[in-house]
């Protein structure tokens, strides 16, 4: 599909609302369970970036939603920060306007 017919407002749109849907709160070692049953191979590269994620991020809230398109997100609210990944195909840091959705969606679950 070229770039040209991507319509990424309505992505955007149709994660928002499954972040809002899914958005909780995890423990340390529920983040970890997630990233184990996502992540089969021990050597995968974005594996280790999401235990590092949660390693550096273990004294603050985690939370986790997932989108209708199978990307996991995991967010820090007290640090600002967040990953996305898609098991198998890419990863990469939440920028602002997807760290600004995760925050949205806590708000609105409070």
């Amino acid at each position: 599909m070229p770039f040209d017919k991507i319509d990424i407002d309505s992505i955007n749109e149709e994660r928002r609302k499954s972040i809002v849907k899914s958005i909780r709160p995890v423990s340390v070692e529920e983040a970890k369970k997630i990233g184990n049953e996502v992540f089969h191979d021990a050597d995968d590269p974005w594996r280790e970036t999401f235990f590092q994620f949660i390693q550096d991020h273990s004294h603050a809230a985690i939370y986790h939603a997932t989108s209708t398109d199978g990307v996991h997100f995991l967010y820090s609210r007290e640090e600002d920060r967040g990953i996305w990944f898609l098991p198998g195909s890419g990863k990469g840091k939440l920028s602002a306007n997807g760290r600004q959705m995760m925050n949205e969606a806590i708000k609105s679950r409070s």
